[in-house]
């Protein structure tokens, strides 16, 4: 099959790399990022190379037109984030005086000027639980501003996964509609409607896919580059896509994966796809409804990825610079 490079636009070239590259590059193994003079810290998994069958098959029970045609993806090696951002890493990023509270060393200056989230005018975690808990309602902007935080901080591009990328993760090899071994029980591993009591649980404490990555399936649902499309999988009849991306052109619908502590069963599988929603930020009273957070929202998180090939300075100011798009 020939291979199948969709047309994007000049700001996610650096997605796109020749699988020969990679060979020439050394270390491609898991690792802990620290932050320095913070006691904070992430775990980072290596995925490699290869090939899967993206979207489900006609006959997987639960299936959604959405999922399909299923169709053959290959995906350049990454690594991504063990765990779902938790709010440890993500408030210091919020409130900058938790980040010098938490810091030994004083800020740099690019750290000191970066533009923060607004502080929320309610609790958002809603109650469900902090140290360990994943963040949940932010924006895909402000999402990709805490990338950003990141990159300033550590000097290594980070970004949210695409559509594929999660979904390779996801899977872990398998072909099933989940990424456990045939005879498992969800319940081991996802926090979703039946066990969560309607709310998040801390990370890590279901059991992880084959990869080792925890609560791919539930707990919280997670935000992708990809601008949301029903038909776009219809794009790849008779093709091979190598890194597929669908470009953000508008605020909405961006894809989000995995289900939630309040989904069912059926949205948590591997090939579930969703997108973002105006109704998310309903009860925000603000006019325009704000950059940074989701009121209605309180399911959506973060999972991070870094591209084994890093992009170029130019390409890493396109992504994170980006000017967010007006809600009202």
């Amino acid at each position: 099959m020939r291979s199948y490079l969709p047309k994007l636009s000049s700001l996610f070239t650096f997605l796109i790399f020749p699988l020969v590259l990679f060979s020439q590059v050394k270390n491609f193994s898991p690792y802990t990022q620290d932050l320095s003079g913070t006691d904070l810290k992430f775990d980072m998994v290596a995925i490699p190379a290869g090939e899967f069958m993206m979207g489900s098959p006609e006959n997987e029970s639960g299936r959604r037109p959405d999922e399909g045609p299923q169709h053959p993806v290959k995906i350049s090696p990454f690594w991504i984030g063990k765990h779902e951002v938790t709010w440890d890493l993500f408030e210091p990023f919020v409130y900058k005086n938790q980040e010098v509270r938490r810091s030994t060393i004083p800020l740099t200056q690019e750290v000191d000027a970066l533009t923060r989230p607004t502080r929320p005018y309610v609790d958002m975690t809603w109650g469900m639980g902090k140290e360990g808990f994943p963040a949940i309602g932010m924006t895909h902007y402000s999402a990709v501003q805490f990338c950003k935080w990141l990159y300033t901080r550590t000097g290594i591009f980070y970004r949210l996964p695409t559509e594929a990328e999660w979904e390779y993760a996801c899977r872990a090899q398998t072909k099933g509609p989940y990424s456990f071994p045939a005879g498992s029980k969800l319940d081991e591993y996802a926090w979703y409607n039946d066990n969560s009591d309607k709310k998040t649980h801390p990370v890590g404490s279901k059991k992880p896919n084959a990869w080792g990555l925890f609560d791919m399936h539930g707990n919280a649902t997670e935000w992708t580059i990809d601008q949301y499309k029903a038909d776009t999988y219809s794009k790849f009849k008779n093709t091979t896509a190598l890194d597929p991306l669908v470009p953000a052109e508008t605020l909405y619908p961006h894809s989000v994966r995995g289900g939630s502590y309040e989904d069912s069963a059926n949205d948590l599988r591997s090939a579930s796809r969703r997108g973002s929603d105006p109704e998310w930020k309903k009860i925000d009273p603000q006019i325009p409804k704000s950059n940074w957070w989701l009121t209605g929202g309180t399911f959506v998180g973060i999972r991070l990825v870094r591209p084994l090939v890093p992009p170029t300075k130019e390409e890493i100011d396109a992504y994170y610079n980006r000017e967010p798009i007006a809600d009202y």
